[in-house]
């Protein structure tokens, strides 16, 4: 069934560009941050590089100079996150290493767009709504078996700098799917045409600001959930643990909240999943081991990638003349809370000798974020 191999390559990509390109960093993050010495600032301003690495690809990739060979600069990007996969595990200096990050921040823009742009097009041609929940399901996969691999790596003693290169070798064999499965081309209904200037209305502005905020508030969690857990004296194994619950919650999320979506509306959906997922950030750090951390995680997998679709899809419904437009800004303002969210975030840990505070204000982000869209977007049906 050529739909069914379009979404497996979807999952598969974004398993690499996601679950290992983006997120990877966040359970090696304790071993690498006592093997180099690296304080919570460090380590906070390396993850912000890759978020600004992700931020300038989108910001590329909204140009129309891709058009046409979406498929190469996919698996261009593809190959590069495995290499640069692979120079985490070599690498020692703190300028390197956020180089390294940043370059794969945008190796990881690439796949996502273009091969979203592939793999999308393919499933509403079909007439297959659940190629997009396995598709972004994908990132949730990659989470959990980058997990399982990161436990063997505790359990065979082989340091963080094998968990690189082991990450890099999965990265390797997942690519040789996507190129066997991934389709040669987006399905376009007709010929492309350029849409008028976006009109910023209440609405739409409101709901930007709120897709920055929810930027800020998930990846601080999203990037130090481990490191918490470290913290708190929790073990090795743990912390994978942990990491897996994250992945497992992850990849069924945008399915499962469908349901949901039809009864309540986008928007009430959006604003739920912002207080659903400030809850658990609160709890990885109120409530003591093992609870906190594996709620946390739960809660942050269960919201954060269908929080990210459905608020993109809000912006459509509020941006129907100019929804690559919207889309686009809206990534810029949430690509822009993710590059602050670990900065802060690692000098109030340092400031504190704690990840309370940090994960606190993380988490009154996100209830800002649901609060300004309940007030300001009227709720609307899928």
């Amino acid at each position: 069934m050529p739909v069914l191999r379009t979404a497996l390559a979807g999952a598969v990509a974004m398993a690499v560009a996601m679950g290992l390109g983006r997120f990877f960093y966040t359970p090696v993050l304790p071993a690498m941050m006592a093997g180099l010495g690296l304080g919570p600032a460090e380590a906070g301003w390396i993850a912000s590089a890759n978020y600004a690495g992700y931020l300038l690809g989108a910001i590329l990739a909204a140009y129309g100079w891709a058009e046409g060979i979406e498929r190469k600069v996919a698996l261009t990007g593809l190959v590069a996150t495995a290499v640069l996969l692979l120079a985490m595990g070599v690498s020692s200096n703190f300028v390197v290493l956020s180089g390294i990050r940043f370059l794969a921040g945008i190796a990881s823009a690439f796949v996502m767009i273009f091969t979203s742009a592939i793999v999308l097009s393919h499933g509403l041609a079909a007439g297959k709504p659940w190629v997009q929940s396995s598709h972004f399901g994908g990132v949730g996969l990659g989470i959990a078996v980058s997990a399982i691999m990161f436990g063997l790596i505790i359990i065979a003693d082989s340091g963080w700098r094998m968990a690189w290169i082991m990450a890099a070798l999965l990265a390797f064999i997942g690519i040789v799917v996507v190129i066997r499965y991934l389709p040669q081309d987006v399905v376009r209904p007709g010929p492309a045409k350029k849409e008028p200037p976006l009109v910023w209305t209440p609405a739409l502005l409101a709901l930007t600001v709120a897709y920055g905020i929810f930027g800020f508030g998930y990846i601080v969690t999203a990037t130090f959930l481990v490191a918490i857990v470290r913290d708190g004296g929790g073990s090795s194994m743990f912390e994978a643990g942990v990491w897996l619950a994250t992945g497992i919650a992850a990849a069924p999320s945008v399915a499962y909240w469908l349901p949901a979506v039809r009864r309540f509306g986008l928007v009430n959906i959006f604003a739920l999943g912002c207080v659903v997922e400030a809850l658990g950030v609160a709890a990885s750090v109120l409530v003591p081991l093992p609870a906190g951390p594996i709620v946390g995680g739960v809660l942050l997998g269960g919201t954060f990638v269908m929080v990210t679709a459905f608020g993109l899809q809000v912006g459509r419904q509020l941006a129907t003349e100019s929804p690559r437009r919207a889309l686009a800004l809206m990534t810029a303002a949430f690509g822009t809370g993710q590059i602050l969210g670990p900065v802060v975030a690692g000098y109030l840990a340092d400031w504190s000798g704690t990840y309370t505070w940090a994960s606190l204000a993380a988490a009154a982000g996100l209830l800002a974020a649901g609060a300004i869209v309940l007030v300001f977007c009227k709720p609307r049906t899928a």
